[in-house]
């Protein structure tokens, strides 16, 4: 309750302000009576002092040191029945009050300090049991929106109403959890804003960018993150309506974050576990790798660039923990990043790295631009939010999900290639370093119709003869076209490798003898044992 509410309540309308009227804002929330000269010692924050003023009837100018300590302690202000034992207050005393804008009110005569005490004391209840009451119906209100599904945005935009006040809600790294309810770019707005290290909230900040204030409030994200209630403007810390109403809508918010991130964090479990135990080789058939990845989005046919990234240098944390710690939020920050601006971009952790996974199909950059641009944008924002700096290797393009696996692999040597050369915040692409690794460049579907073109002659899915004659006639060329060698490895007698040679130069319809039809059979035989991974 405000001073200028107190001199409205019933029964006590006598009661004017003669002193100190600028302090009329100033909270009430408890009452006291003057019954020793040694009150000072005893005097709380928001009090309301009242007095018959008989201790200072022969020293009325000693209010002023009344006044002054109320003023340090920061009470409401002081009532005086002042036709009772003093004839009027001294003038020092009302300049000061004036000064500190404590108010002096002059209490009516007819009734007792004691009727004074109560009725205030009564009207206080009343008041708080009214704002306790609204803010039980607030909180039930606010609930009712989440169990309804209606969903966070729909209790910010209910509670912007109430406060008139637009209102955001930002994570740890200041980015929206939920769509703004204005025409306001508060992305820009937060732009350059640090929050100061305070247990004391909610704190009041100026943006610089359109001399507004705002006010932060705390909201629970998971157990180690909190976001932040942003209302832009001002609430004063006097208006407990408001405050309560904003505080009940921050823990209604906070209970429904906290729930949200457990189920969306057991997904991301699942989802990296299985891309992990993909890489581990731990599945059994190809089949159930197709299966299990089509559950994430991540698709057979589609082709990818695999990149691997790793913090340059020490984190410079005394222990393991905090190290790990520090850790776990760049990579966080990346995740949040990555799914906010670019959907297409998996995101996955395995031990002190991170890995994303390109989807390069109908991109609007070159795949090998597309990638770089990423990167470096990412780089930027992280060195930008943490201060560390994050170097990654890239892979050559993977022609389907299961030759991500391969990708990784390059990624990872492509990063140990960059960290060799001493750098930080590098990007290191993987350089092919033999023919099946070039042949992996090439679509699946020119690779197959290369291989079909190359073995016409051959029936791959019913012969039994043609199967027997292409393993032999990969045998003959892997050792150099030596006869009794290939004997030698596959078991049979000479004269038969002789006799499946000509049987495979007749089904090709060209002589073995020619180097163009050896390396085109070399490729096409290559082709096959990469078809079949």
């Amino acid at each position: 309750m405000k001073v200028y509410e107190l001199i409205t309540i019933p029964r006590l309308e006598g009661m004017q302000i003669i002193a100190g009227a600028s302090g009329k804002n100033r909270e009430v929330e408890s009452v006291n009576m003057m019954d020793a000269p040694d009150i000072i010692q005893f005097l709380n924050q928001n009090e309301f002092l009242i007095t018959t003023a008989y201790h200072f009837k022969d020293t009325p100018h000693t209010l002023t040191e009344l006044v002054k300590a109320m003023s340090q302690q920061g009470c409401a202000g002081l009532g005086i029945k002042t036709k009772r034992f003093l004839d009027h207050i001294p003038q020092e005393v009302i300049t000061l009050a004036n000064e500190l804008s404590i108010p002096i009110i002059e209490l009516p005569l007819d009734l007792s300090l004691g009727q004074i005490v109560n009725l205030t004391f009564h009207t206080i209840l009343n008041k708080r049991a009214a704002e306790l009451k609204l803010v039980l119906e607030t909180h039930k209100q606010f609930t009712n929106l989440i169990m309804q599904g209606r969903g966070i945005q729909s209790l910010l935009e209910d509670l912007s109403q109430m406060i008139q006040h637009p209102v955001q809600l930002i994570n740890q790294h200041f980015k929206p959890i939920s769509q703004p309810i204005s025409n306001m770019d508060f992305t820009s707005l937060l732009d350059g804003i640090s929050i100061p290290a305070t247990k004391s909230y909610p704190i009041t900040l100026s943006l610089l960018s359109t001399k507004q204030d705002c006010t932060l409030f705390p909201v629970n994200i998971s157990e180690k993150k909190n976001g932040f209630l942003l209302i832009i403007g001002e609430i004063q810390k006097t208006d407990q309506l408001t405050l309560s109403t904003i505080e009940q809508a921050a823990n209604v918010i906070s209970f429904s974050l906290l729930k949200e991130n457990t189920l969306k964090q057991h997904v991301r479990n699942i989802r990296n576990d299985f891309f992990l135990h993909f890489l581990d080789g731990t599945f059994a058939s190809q089949e159930e790798i197709i299966g299990r990845a089509a559950e994430f989005s991540l698709h057979y046919n589609q082709m990818y660039i695999c990149a691997v990234g790793k913090i340059d240098g020490d984190l410079q944390h005394p222990t393991y923990t905090q190290r790990h710690e520090k850790e776990d939020d760049i990579f966080d920050f990346i995740e949040g990043e990555l799914s906010v601006n670019t959907p297409k971009i998996h995101f996955y952790k395995k031990g002190d790295s991170c890995i994303l996974l390109f989807e390069i199909q109908d991109l609007p950059l070159p795949p090998s631009r597309y990638v770089e641009t990423n990167i470096l944008q990412l780089q930027e924002k992280v060195s930008n939010y943490s201060g560390n700096t994050i170097s990654f290797g890239v892979s050559t393009i993977c022609q389907n999900f299961l030759h991500t696996k391969n990708g990784y692999t390059e990624a990872t040597d492509a990063l140990s290639q960059g960290k060799l050369s001493k750098k930080t915040q590098y990007i290191q692409t993987y350089h092919t370093k033999d023919i099946m690794e070039l042949l992996r460049q090439i679509p699946l579907e020119d690779l197959k119709n290369y291989y079909s073109f190359a073995l016409s002659g051959f029936d791959q899915t019913k012969s039994e003869e043609a199967q027997s004659l292409l393993e032999t006639l990969s045998v003959y060329l892997e050792t150099h076209c030596q006869i009794s060698e290939t004997a030698k490895r596959l078991f049979v007698h000479r004269n038969t490798v002789v006799y499946r040679i000509e049987k495979c130069e007749e089904m090709l319809g060209k002589s073995l003898k020619d180097s163009d039809t050896t390396l085109q059979i070399r490729l096409a035989l290559r082709i096959k044992s990469l078809l079949a991974n």
